[in-house]
């Protein structure tokens, strides 16, 4: 059985004494570190929070930057391509020309040669046949 006396009262007043050393020298230090604790893992996770912002950020303008970069590229491969293609029209035009001077200047030679090969003959073949007829007839003409 528990007598209530002034014994009760002593171990009271030892509690509370207990309690205020106690939170002076254990509990609010520890609540101080605890505090300290989270503030340092929330100013963590804030500049964590920050920096990931900060990269996508920096990601959606190097994504915008390489897309318009694509895209002049290929802008300036279209530009291009058009040029080269006009380029080569010209030089193909220039040639085909040049082939078509060349041809008919072959095709006139080749002409005159051919007149002058058939009056060449004209005269050959007139010589041969005074020749032959004057072999067959066995006089000369």
């Amino acid at each position: 059985m528990i007598n209530i006396d002034w014994t009760l009262l002593l171990q009271f007043g030892n509690f509370l004494v207990l309690l205020l050393v106690l939170n002076a020298l254990l509990y609010r230090p520890l609540r101080a570190v605890l505090a300290q604790r989270k503030a340092t893992v929330d100013g963590a996770y804030d500049r964590a929070k920050a920096l990931e912002e900060s990269i996508n950020d920096k990601m959606s303008r190097y994504q915008q930057q390489l897309k318009a970069a694509k895209d002049k590229g290929a802008q300036e491969k279209a530009e291009l391509r058009q040029a080269a293609q006009a380029e080569e029209t010209k030089v193909l035009q220039a040639a085909q020309a040049g082939a078509n001077e060349k041809l008919d200047r072959i095709r006139t030679q080749v002409a005159v040669e051919a007149e002058g090969a058939r009056t060449a003959l004209q005269g050959e073949a007139q010589n041969l046949a005074g020749l032959v007829a004057a072999k067959v007839l066995g006089r000369s003409l």
